[in-house]
């Protein structure tokens, strides 16, 4: 059965990177995707700076090179080989200690045909410190790649501990490619028309905010957040930090993958309770109904009604309650028939709603059965 847990969700990606690969995975579960990317990121491949640098580590091999992001690494390989470099780096690389922060890191070491010597499963920049630190790390030469963020305590951690530090930002974040959109988008999770919020870096997530400050939405969307109206997700507890401190508590999975990402805010969604019908498992959304695993062909009036009838939860919803959900002011037992009778058909089953004569109607439940 195809996975359809957030069918009706309406869920906003903020990243840039890796934005294509995130929304399908969303997708595929039924979400429907809004993209709006909170910043830029900017190649470094015939940065100057970055060039220089690299003939200084082909100058001067250092002890240890640090790799913080697989992208970063393989983007650094790149620009060596445009320059004509690759070759003696990666003979440089080959006889130095490589420490990688994640499998992400370790896995872009190996693409490049070299090994890590460590590896930081957190993947955090704290435990690198920790780790070289307690290891001893004066008079020694550290090569480190950074995020795109730049410097992120390390230089400095080492510096003062009597290491030689050698930085190297392979990219860098920029501005949004339409900032316009973004501030839209911060409105509209404030608005009520997205679920989930989903950031993928501590910047980007840092860039959406100011963005919502901006567009003077955060109040706003923090309300629904406390509403419980709209959830946040985070990649990792880097990422999450920028929202914990606006006073948001972002789903974290325990593994920084988009893939555990994705999953995080499934199980969210998934775990939310459903009602037992007669019909199977059933949860309305905010844009649509899913029973028994299927979308349910609904109209709005429709998804409506159904909205009513589950919030009841098997209890007698009065016919006049559900004329009010239909357009209009009808006030004719008639337009409530025939708004059960389609609601019937779009489920599947006659049994779903039953008709509780001169009350209204109700969900039928199986303890009910």
């Amino acid at each position: 059965m195809i996975d359809q847990t957030l069918a009706g969700c309406v869920v906003l990606v903020t990243a840039d990177r890796r934005s294509s690969e995130l929304r399908a995975a969303l997708e595929r579960r039924g979400a429907s995707v809004r993209h709006a990317a909170a910043l830029g990121m900017v190649p470094h491949t015939d940065d100057a700076l970055l060039l220089e640098r690299t003939r200084s580590v082909l100058a001067e091999p250092p002890d240890t090179v640090v790799v913080t992001t697989g992208i970063g690494f393989r983007g650094w390989i790149e620009a060596a080989d445009a320059a004509g470099l690759a070759d003696r780096l990666l003979e440089v690389l080959a006889g130095t200690r490589i420490v990688a922060r994640g499998p992400k890191a370790r896995g872009a070491i190996q693409a490049a045909g070299l090994s890590a010597d460590w590896v930081a499963e957190s993947e955090t920049s704290a435990e690198i410190a920790e780790t070289l630190l307690d290891e001893g790390v004066a008079g020694r030469d550290i090569v480190i790649q950074h995020h795109g963020a730049g410097a992120d305590g390390l230089d400095e951690a080492f510096a003062l501990a009597g290491a030689r530090v050698r930085s190297l930002v392979v990219y860098r974040w920029g501005p949004p490619p339409d900032p316009a959109l973004v501030r839209d988008s911060t409105r509209a999770v404030a608005d009520g028309d997205v679920d989930a919020v989903v950031f993928t870096s501590a910047p980007g997530a840092a860039a959406w905010l100011d963005a919502a400050r901006e567009a003077g939405a955060l109040d706003g969307l923090l309300a629904r957040h406390r509403a419980g109206a709209v959830v946040f997700a985070a990649v990792g507890p880097v990422t999450a930090k920028p929202l914990l401190e606006a006073g948001i508590e972002p789903l974290v999975p325990d593994r920084g993958r988009l893939g555990s990402l994705v999953r995080a805010v499934v199980t969210h969604y998934g775990g939310i309770e459903a009602l037992d019908t007669v019909a199977g498992p059933l949860r309305v959304h905010r844009a649509a109904a899913v029973l028994d695993g299927r979308v349910l062909p609904l109209s709005r009036t429709g998804l409506e009604v159904l909205r009513l009838l589950a919030h009841a939860r098997g209890s007698v919803v009065p016919r006049e309650q559900v004329l009010a959900a239909l357009p209009g002011d009808s006030s004719d037992p008639h337009a409530a028939e025939v708004a059960i009778a389609r609601l019937r058909d779009a489920s599947g089953s006659r049994a779903l709603v039953r008709t509780v004569v001169k009350r209204g109607y109700r969900l039928e439940l199986q303890e009910q059965s």
